[in-house]
């Protein structure tokens, strides 16, 4: 990191920083989970989808990228090459870039329906309806 860079300031800095970079390369379908009373080990997940793995790859690229920008280098990266589902790990976030068929099998939003919604208060982001 140089002197001019500060890591984020807040998790909800961190997720609008993470959202941005998505939506600059189409992401659909963003979801953003506050996990923190069902998790140790993440305060939030973000689940979005691109349309084919190429896109998929993209909009990780954009996230990392978007990430390593403001400070804050992701701890791990999963999944990048075949770009099915990269799950990148930035810290107190989670990130989960799906292509739609594995997003259906893998169902995180199901698994974790326990979560409450973050309204990421985006014009872009339509509010998913209840499950």
């Amino acid at each position: 990191m140089s002197p001019s860079q500060s890591p984020v300031e807040s998790e909800t800095e961190k997720t609008h920083l993470i959202v941005e970079a998505a939506l600059e390369l189409k992401a659909e379908s963003i979801v953003a989970l506050d996990m923190r009373s069902l998790s140790a080990f993440a305060d939030t997940f973000l689940i979005t989808s691109g349309r084919s793995s190429r896109h998929v790859r993209s909009i990780a690229e954009s996230i990392i990228h978007a990430l390593r920008e403001a400070g804050e280098s992701p701890l791990g990266v999963e999944g990048l090459n075949e770009g099915r589902w990269v799950l990148i790990d930035a810290n107190e976030a989670i990130i989960h870039v799906f292509e739609p068929n594995t997003r259906e099998e893998f169902a995180l939003e199901r698994l974790w329906s326990d979560a409450p919604l973050i309204d990421l208060e985006h014009p872009e982001i339509q509010s998913p309806s209840p499950t």
